[in-house]
């Protein structure tokens, strides 16, 4: 997920999984941990981006998930809606407004409206059995 933060600087998070939620709106959803320090980042209304990681994007994935570390450095990216990051290379980009968070014991759960999908059509990176994949 790549967005902005409250003060307006980029922030990016490696999530590994989000679902779809519903087609008419079309609605996807995720969850965010309360101890985070990308909590306060997805308000509603806010824009943000989900950037499916194609398959040679292991590092950015890792990357990402680390805290602490400057996440854009040397990351090509091109502007989305509202200036919403968009990492170059990925397999697709939901582009999305927060619509709604609802608690789900220690995460939020993130529900966005999608505004603008991109299907680039690249093998996509997965998260399965404990470790980041392609899809084979």
């Amino acid at each position: 997920m790549t967005g902005f933060s409250p003060s307006g600087e980029r922030f990016g998070i490696t999530v590994t999984s989000f679902n779809s939620l519903s087609l008419d709106p079309p609605l996807i959803l995720w969850s965010l941990g309360r101890e985070g320090g990308s909590f306060a980042c997805f308000q509603a209304g806010t824009p943000f981006a989900v950037n499916v990681l194609s398959a040679g994007q292991k590092d950015l994935a890792e990357r990402f998930a680390r805290v602490g570390i400057p996440k854009f450095a040397g990351v090509a990216i091109e502007e989305g809606l509202d200036g919403t990051p968009l990492i170059s290379g990925a397999s697709a980009y939901f582009e999305c407004v927060v619509e709604a968070r609802y608690p789900g014991g220690d995460h939020d759960i993130i529900v966005g409206r999608v505004r603008r999908l991109f299907n680039i059509g690249k093998d996509p990176l997965l998260f399965y059995r404990g470790a980041l994949r392609p899809l084979v």
